[in-house]
């Protein structure tokens, strides 16, 4: 960037700032969210809580395939990231 161009664009600093933290933090949200490993301890833990009857069955079952659905579509992310 040369040095007009670094003068003129100066304003934007913090706006661009704001973005890049926004994008940063909506990465590790992503991430955190379609994680393979997470979404298997949710569903052990929604086990758990099945069989010692801290949940009704329907509860289980809406929760269950909400988990289910995330895992399926974090492993089509991952399938799709390693084709790139």
């Amino acid at each position: 960037m040369g040095l007009i161009s670094g003068l003129l664009l100066l304003p934007l600093a913090p706006a661009r700032g704001v973005v890049w933290i926004a994008e940063q933090l909506q990465e590790t949200a992503e991430r955190e969210l379609y994680d393979p490993s997470a979404i298997r301890a949710q569903l052990a833990e929604l086990n758990r809580e099945l069989d010692e009857e801290l949940i009704d069955l329907d509860a289980f079952e809406t929760e269950e395939e909400r988990l289910l659905d995330r895992l399926h579509a974090a492993q089509k992310r991952s399938h799709t990231d390693n084709r790139r």
